[in-house]
C-alpha cells in the first residue's frame, strides 16, 4: 500500500451510491470533499451511481465500472467512499474489490466506518474481510454441495450433456441468493445471461 499522508497530494476519487431516486449522494459527497481537503488529497473524479442498489454488479453500476477501470490503470492513489455499503452489499463482492485495490498499491478511506488502509488499523481491517470472504465462499461451496448430494438422493443425473445441469441450476439460486447480478453469475458459471434468467424463472 501507499503511505497516504498530508504532505504530498495524492490522486483521490470519490464514490457514492444511492439505492432509490428519492435519495441524493450530495451529503456523502460533503463529507468525502472535507476529508480531502483535510488530508491533502487531490479529487480527479466524483462518481455516483444513482438509484441502484448495492446488491447490482459491476456491469450494471455504471460509475463503479468506471472506478474498477481507474484502479485497474493506477490513475489514482486512493478510492474514497461514505460507507462500505455503498461499495456493495455482499461481503465476497466487497472483497473481490478490495483484493483489486491492494494489488494496485491504492488505497481505500471509508468514511463512516474509518477505514484507511495506508495505516495499520486499517489494514487489519481489511485482513478481517479478506477473512469473511473467504468463509462466505466456504459456506456456498457447502450449500452447493449439500444440494448436489440431495440431487443424487432423487436420482437425479448430475451429467454434462449441456453446460446447464442441476449443479449449474443450483449455483445461480444460491448465488443469486447471496444478492449478485445476473451477469456476474452468468460469467461466472459460463452460462449464458439469458439461461440464467430463464433458471431463476423456473424457481
Amino acid at each position: 500500500m501507499s503511505n497516504l499522508s498530508a504532505s504530498r497530494q495524492h490522486r483521490a476519487v470519490i464514490y457514492a451510491r444511492v439505492s432509490t431516486n428519492h435519495q441524493t449522494v450530495e451529503n456523502q459527497l460533503l463529507e468525502l470533499r472535507q476529508t480531502a481537503q483535510r488530508m491533502g488529497w487531490h479529487i480527479v473524479a466524483e462518481l455516483t451511481d444513482n438509484g441502484i442498489s448495492g446488491a447490482k454488479g459491476r456491469s450494471d453500476r455504471p460509475s463503479f465500472d468506471r472506478l474498477f477501470q481507474m484502479v485497474q490503470r493506477r490513475e489514482i492513489d486512493v478510492v474514497m467512499a461514505w460507507s462500505i455499503d455503498r461499495l456493495g452489499r455482499s461481503i465476497q463482492d466487497l472483497t473481490s474489490f478490495m483484493t483489486e485495490v491492494q494489488a494496485m498499491g491504492i488505497d481505500l478511506y471509508i468514511h463512516q466506518q474509518a477505514i484507511n488502509t495506508a495505516t495499520p488499523a486499517g489494514r487489519m481491517v481489511f485482513g478481517i474481510f479478506s477473512a469473511l470472504g473467504e468463509y462466505e465462499r466456504e459456506l456456498i461451496r457447502e450449500r452447493i454441495n449439500a444440494g448436489l448430494a440431495r440431487a443424487r438422493a432423487q436420482g437425479k443425473k448430475l451429467g454434462r450433456p449441456s453446460n446447464v445441469n442441476p449443479s449449474v441450476i443450483i449455483s445461480v439460486r444460491l448465488l443469486r441468493e447471496k444478492g449478485h447480478s445476473i451477469h456476474t453469475i452468468a460469467k461466472q458459471l459460463r452460462i449464458g445471461v439469458g439461461t440464467t434468467h430463464k433458471i431463476l424463472a423456473a424457481a
